[in-house]
This record gives C-alpha cells, sequence and structure tokens, in this order.
C-alpha cells in the first residue's frame, strides 16, 4: 500500500521528533535500571539477612542505600567485610559501573549532536512574534534592512531565515552586506524551505509573518508554491491564519499560488511589477522615486487603519480633514480595496481607511482651519493623446510584459523598437501579445554598447528610450557594467544633439545606482531593490499587495506627474490644502509633487515629495509637477 506525500511527512516529522529525544529517553531507561538494581539488592539484603562481618542485619532502606552507594561510587567496597557481603556488592559496584558509563556516553554523545545541530542551523526555533525569511536571494538584504527600520520601535524584534545554505556562510554575508542591524537579532538555519520538517525547525506556529522568496534555481516558483503548500497545509499548523508574502516570477503560475495559499497569501509577481513600473517611468520621468517613497519604511507608507472619526463622512470631506496624512482610498468590510473612490461616498462604520503617513502615530484629523484659495484653481485643460515612439535597448524576460503593458497606454499609429543582442530576439519579437493595434513593433539584433550601432538607430528622434539588463544570460554585476556602458553612450549621443533624451534605465544591484548617476539619465528602476521593498512592505501590511496591484493596473486608478500649472496659479506660494481640492474637483487625488530645482536629494528620489503637509504655503516655478492619483 502507498503511503500519501503529506502522510509520509507526518511520519517522519514524528520520527524526527522521537529521535530528537533519544539522549533523554535513553537516561530515563538508565535511571530505571540503576532503580531495578538498587531495589532489589535492598530487598536482597533485607530478606536474607546478609551484613557486614560484626554487623547487624539490615532493613530494606539501609540495604538499599548502602547499595546506591556503592552504585555511584566504586571505592565504597573497598572496606566491606564478609564474602557473602561482599559478592552482594561487588553485584551492584559492577551494575554501577556498566549504568555510569553508558550514561556518561549518552550525555557526551547527546552534547556534541546538539552542538553539531547549532553549527549547522538545524536546532530548534523558540522564538515568538518574529519574521520568517524562506529561501535566499540578493534580495534577502534589502529585505532585512527595511525590516530593521520598520522593528525599531518594537522590543526585541526577531528575523529568523531558512535556506539551502550553510548557516555561517549565510551569516558572513549578511555581516559584510548588512550595516547597523539596530535592536534586531538575525538568527539563521540550514535546511529545505520545501519540507514540512524543516519548515517547523523555525516555529512558523508563532511568526508575525513569513516572507517566501524566489531562490536562485531552475524552478523557482515551484518551490515557492511548494513552500506555501507546506506551511498552510501542516497538520500542526496553528488556527489562526498566516501573513505569507511570496514572489513569484512567472505570472502563469499566480492562479495556482492562490488557490495554494488562499486568504493567507498576498502574492507579489516579481517580473509583472517591476515592468509595469519600468513602462510607467518610462513615459513619466521620476515615478519610480515616487514608488520608491511608498514602499521604503524609511520615508511615507501606507497605512490601512480604522478611523472611527470617518463614519458618516463623504470621501472629499474626508481627504481635506488630514493635514499631515493623506487619505487615498478604504477597505470595505469584505477587505476590498477600492482607491480614489467617487468624492460624494460616504464612508461607512468597521470600513479602514487608507492614507500615507510618515508613521502611523501622526495619523490624527486636524480640527484647525482649512486654508484654501479658490480663485488660484483653474480648469482641467483638453488633453489630447498623440502617437508616440519608443526605443527598447537590450532584453530579458520582463519584455514582453513591457511591451505588452505600453500597448495598453500609447495612442494609435505608435511604434515600438527593440534592439537588443539576444539569441532568438526576432523570433520572440514576431511572437509577442499585444493588448492592443496601437502600436507596430520592430527588431534589430545589434550590440547596444556600440556606438556605431546606437548611430544607426536614430536615438534622438524617440520619445522615450528604455534601457533594460540582460539579466537572462549574466551576473547582476556584469549585466549592470553592460547597461551603464549603454547609458554612456547615450549620454555622449544626446550631447551631441544638443537636446535632452528621456531615459528609463533597469538596473539589478542598488548600489550601482549611484554609479550610474554621472550617464544623467532621468530615472532608474533597480529591480531587485523594488521587489525587495514589496515583501518588505507586504509583510507588515495584509493589504499591499491588493493596494498596488490597483496603482499598477490600468482598469484603476494610477499615479501620475501632470504640470501644476495645469491645476493652480502659481504666481504666489499655494498650500496643498487648495491643490487638493484642485484635485478633488476633477476626481483625483493629490498626494505630493515633484521639483526640478536643484535641492539636496539624500534619498535619491529626483526631487519627488509625497505627503507634504497641506497647511505650509509652497512655491512652485513652471517645470514642476504634481503626483496625483486619477482613474483615466
Amino acid at each position: 500500500m502507498k503511503t500519501s506525500p503529506s502522510r509520509r511527512a507526518r511520519l517522519r516529522y514524528q520520527f524526527d521528533k522521537s529521535m530528537a529525544a533519544g539522549p533523554i529517553a535513553l537516561i530515563g531507561w538508565l535511571a530505571i535500571i540503576s532503580l531495578i538494581i538498587i531495589v532489589t539488592a535492598g530487598i536482597f539484603l533485607a530478606l536474607t539477612g546478609i551484613a557486614q562481618d560484626g554487623g547487624q542485619p539490615m532493613s530494606f532502606v539501609e540495604g538499599a542505600w548502602e547499595s546506591l552507594m556503592r552504585t555511584m561510587d566504586a571505592g565504597t567496597m573497598g572496606g566491606d567485610l564478609g564474602w557473602d557481603f561482599r559478592g552482594v556488592s561487588l553485584f551492584v559496584t559492577i551494575a554501577g559501573i556498566f549504568v555510569f558509563s553508558a550514561l556518561i556516553g549518552v550525555l557526551s554523545s547527546g552534547l556534541e549532536e546538539k552542538l553539531s545541530e547549532l553549527r549547522k542551523g538545524r536546532s530548534q526555533v523558540l522564538e515568538k512574534d518574529h519574521t520568517i525569511i524562506f529561501n535566499w536571494s540578493p534580495s534577502i538584504f534589502d529585505i532585512i534592512s527595511e525590516l530593521v527600520i520598520a522593528n525599531e520601535s518594537r522590543r526585541k524584534p526577531r528575523i529568523v531565515i531558512m535556506a539551502r545554505k550553510d548557516k555561517i556562510e549565510m551569516e558572513d554575508e549578511i555581516s559584510d552586506k548588512i550595516g547597523k542591524l539596530g535592536n534586531t537579532r538575525i538568527i539563521c538555519r540550514s535546511g529545505d524551505p520545501t519540507d514540512l520538517y524543516d519548515i517547523n525547525i523555525v516555529n512558523p506556529q508563532t511568526s508575525r509573518s513569513i516572507i517566501v522568496l524566489s531562490p536562485e534555481s531552475d524552478s523557482p516558483d515551484s518551490e515557492v508554491i511548494k513552500t506555501v503548500l507546506a506551511l498552510v497545509n501542516d497538520p500542526g499548523r496553528r488556527a489562526e491564519p498566516y501573513l505569507v508574502a511570496a514572489e513569484i516570477r512567472d505570472a502563469r503560475n499566480a492562479d495556482v499560488a492562490r488557490i495554494v495559499g488562499g486568504k493567507e497569501l498576498q502574492l507579489i509577481l516579481a517580473d509583472d511589477l517591476i515592468s509595469r513600473i519600468v513602462v510607467h517611468s518610462s513615459r513619466q520621468s521620476g515615478l519610480s522615486g515616487v514608488y520608491s517613497e511608498l514602499l521604503d519604511f524609511d520615508g511615507c507608507e501606507i497605512y490601512t487603519i480604522e478611523q472611527p472619526g470617518l463614519a458618516g463622512k463623504s470621501f472629499g470631506a474626508s481627504v481635506m480633514a488630514y493635514e499631515s496624512s493623506t487619505l487615498i482610498g478604504y477597505c470595505d468590510s469584505d477587505d476590498n480595496v477600492h482607491l480614489n473612490p467617487p468624492a460624494n461616498r460616504i464612508f461607512l462604520p468597521g470600513e479602514r481607511a487608507i492614507l500615507i503617513a510618515e508613521d502611523d502615530t501622526t495619523i490624527t484629523a486636524g480640527n484647525g482651519e482649512i486654508r484654501v484659495d479658490r480663485s488660484v484653481i483653474l480648469a482641467a485643460p483638453a488633453r489630447v493623446s498623440v502617437a508616440e515612439r519608443t526605443l527598447v535597448l537590450g532584453w530579458n524576460r520582463r519584455g514582453p510584459i513591457i511591451a505588452h503593458e505600453l500597448s495598453r497606454y500609447v495612442a494609435a499609429g505608435s511604434q515600438l523598437m527593440i534592439a537588443a543582442e539576444t539569441p532568438g530576439l526576432e523570433d520572440e519579437v514576431k511572437g509577442l501579445k499585444l493588448a492592443s493595434n496601437n502600436l507596430e513593433v520592430i527588431s534589430r539584433v545589434i550590440d547596444t554598447s556600440s556606438r556605431v550601432e546606437l548611430d544607426g538607430l536614430d536615438i534622438p528622434g524617440y520619445d522615450h528610450v528604455l534601457v533594460l539588463g540582460y539579466s537572462d544570460h549574466m551576473a547582476p554585476q556584469p549585466a549592470d557594467t553592460r547597461t551603464l556602458v549603454t547609458l554612456l553612450q547615450l549620454r555622449k549621443i544626446a550631447e551631441q544633439a544638443g537636446r535632452h533624451i528621456s531615459i528609463v534605465s533597469e538596473m539589478t544591484d542598488v548600489r550601482n545606482r549611484e554609479l550610474a548617476a554621472v550617464t544623467r539619465a532621468d530615472d532608474f528602476v533597480v529591480s531587485n531593490k523594488l521587489v525587495s521593498l514589496m515583501l518588505a512592505q507586504a509583510s507588515e501590511n495584509p493589504y499591499m499587495a491588493a493596494i498596488f496591484g490597483e496603482l499598477l493596473d490600468e482598469d484603476g486608478s494610477e499615479i501620475y506627474m501632470r504640470p501644476i500649472t495645469d491645476y493652480v496659479a502659481i504666481d504666489n506660494p499655494v498650500t496643498f490644502y487648495t491643490i487638493c481640492l484642485a484635485a478633488l474637483r476633477r476626481g483625483e487625488i493629490a498626494i505630493g509633487y515633484r521639483q526640478q530645482a536643484d535641492k539636496p536629494d539624500p534619498r535619491n528620489l529626483g526631487g519627488v515629495i509625497v505627503n507634504p503637509n497641506k497647511a505650509q504655503p509652497i512655491s512652485f516655478t513652471p517645470e514642476d509637477r504634481l503626483i496625483i492619483l486619477a482613474r483615466e
């Protein structure tokens, strides 16, 4: 008869638990054997009346005590007199030597086994309210850094990592690549994140949240799904739901993952997320800085919390009620996310507000005066869609998603040129699936780092240029190096043409972004960084995946950057309250602005300011842009 995989896992778990208790069980058996010997010798001495020469017969208690002394110390029988008594003492002493020798061996073996477990990272985790990270990837360092910031206000926070990697090696890499850990303690364990027994080593039953990374393997999505399956179907799991954030690379595997994880799972489609942000950033320079600010624990974040004071108020009035926070939507009683609802929509009791704030402690509805200058609010200008020419230099697995996403936004007659040095590029381009017929796609196989071949593309004639890394065929560092060379060539081309070229580049490693700043590209999308930020946020906020799903969906409310002069007159400083009202009149929500002036930008957000104080007057220039949430 065949045994099912789940039953085999349970049997193995029970067997390993019994093996783990081996030394304790052996010590117990040795204690029982010793007790039997002592009791037997005591009874024998009491019944037979055997005693030392010249001594009185012993009672059971006295005989048992004498036997105990000889069991523990072989030298005790050296002073015994009388051969009958010596015979009993000899038997008890030899038995005692056997028992205590075995006891020392068991203790030594158990101690050695426990030390070996500690060295190998196989000992049981006893922590509670900890964050668990399964698998190892380059994203793990950014995730840990973000969680360290999020944990600053917590008492004794712990992050537990399990991966198919040596414990010491993991600890050394974290120590080398992450600076201060603050009050957070990192615990590493070696094991298979798809194995039920290994998963229980990190004690998920008492965890606060769980992050499942996409591992560096041939079938990463399959391993992620199997880990989630093992978590939620563990026969010994807790009754309350887990908070699981998992990374999936291929969107085709998303439905299976959702079936497995159910409502306990927040799915982060890594390639889909990066591709959409690349497209949005290419059409609106600086937009990646907005996404980074919303995802970074070091700045403003998105919170979903109950605000009883909003019950019975319209959404428009509620937006104007916050001075230091920005209301962008709500979660209904069924936990569905709604961003930028109609201004006259009334908040119901028990609904959660979705707000952008620096910290949840700063979220309070203001009671002060709302200063609004209605005289500077302008009528909405007419917008005309025109055909665009977009150039993509480089290619990877996210390229088809980018092309499909781009085809959803461009006007009829638009063109996409894909130029890369990738095997099978032309066949792959011919098989691209687009969302509309508005976009014509053509391709050329060239060396994207060659100036001669780049000149043949007439790059100044394109409206947008996207530079993708060759991450499918190169390691992260060589891929970023190739991207940097291409960006430097584009910089020289723009300088010689005497015009600005809108360039957005994908980078793999965040450390290369500072090097890339010399290329003067308009925007950078650091793929690993964004995925890490999203996973870290999802592990803290169970609504985060749904919120960003709508922000990046053409059918939902999306983030746009538009000229500030389309909304208000800027002859004099304007409060953000006034700007918020101007946006509300158009069915939009103002969440920040981007100033073009050269000002200190320590966080490399490209001048982006999210969630400004609404009461403070702000001076703008015609080049500045308003960041809004709109449904188009």
